[in-house]
């Protein structure tokens, strides 16, 4: 039975591939992340205090638990933060990749990459994985950095570029754009949301069944994993107060150049 180890375990996409793990089985479950355990279980699985920025303490981890494969989820994804703690996003976004990177080459585990659509400029699409890259953000350029370094590397590797990450968990470590709509329209907050810019918004739930068929089938490679639906941004909102049953004339649609 493989081990897997997955980095960023108390945000969203992590809290669901253990879930899935959970239930499922097949697959013993190394959970880290900074912090203590947000998950509400510590069943069936170990969790480890792992700070990525520590390359020590990233040694320590895998080569206590030895794992065959290694789940990267852990990211700076805000992209205003990105651009305001440039440094922080590169020590987080790139320089984190490479400790990984160095230890999966020398113990022979395979590293599963969560990545961006950011990492386009958005003018075209929708994108194959053969589109050429061209971000507009600091975000997105430390996301092609990371990508071209473990590109580079002698590890076995696989990239899963995936689009708006939604669902729901138990304790959030951050917030995402269903939870922002939700919350803002069962307060009666007014929503400003462009409705020019198109996206395939992936479930949580879905992005967690295929990373862990990467591991499972070996992937190499670069793959574009989001959800099928194309969608605007306002579009997506709509949505949210249809399921919820909330007041959709507070929802109100801008152009993104406005």
């Amino acid at each position: 039975m493989k081990t897997v180890l997955v980095t960023g375990s108390n945000g969203l996409l992590g809290q669901k591939i253990t879930e899935k793990i959970i239930e499922e089985g097949g697959v013993n479950l190394v959970a880290t992340s900074k912090g203590a355990n947000r998950f509400p279980t510590e069943d069936k699985y170990v969790y480890a205090e792992m700070d990525i920025l520590s390359a020590e303490q990233v040694r320590q981890v895998i080569e206590k638990y030895k794992p065959d494969a290694i789940i990267h989820t852990a990211a700076m994804t805000n992209v205003d933060t990105c651009e305001n703690q440039k440094d922080l996003a590169y020590q987080l976004n790139v320089v984190a990749v490479q400790t990984l990177l160095s230890l999966c080459e020398e113990y022979n585990i395979q590293l599963v990459h969560l990545s961006t659509d950011f990492v386009f400029d958005g003018e075209d699409g929708p994108y194959d994985e053969l589109a050429a890259p061209n971000p507009l953000s600091y975000y997105g350029e430390t996301k092609l950095m990371a990508e071209e370094v473990i590109k580079n590397s002698k590890a076995k590797w696989a990239i899963l570029r995936t689009i708006i990450v939604y669902g729901i968990v138990s304790d959030m470590s951050r917030s995402n754009i269903v939870l922002w709509a939700k919350g803002a329209l069962e307060k009666g907050e007014p929503l400003k949301v462009v409705n020019d810019q198109w996206r395939m918004p992936t479930l949580a739930e879905d992005l967690a069944d295929i990373s862990l068929l990467a591991v499972a089938n070996n992937a190499q490679g670069v793959f574009n994993a989001s959800g099928k639906d194309m969608m605007s941004i306002a579009e997506l909102v709509y949505r949210v107060a249809d399921f919820w049953k909330l007041d959709k004339s507070l929802i109100n649609e801008v152009s993104g150049a406005s």
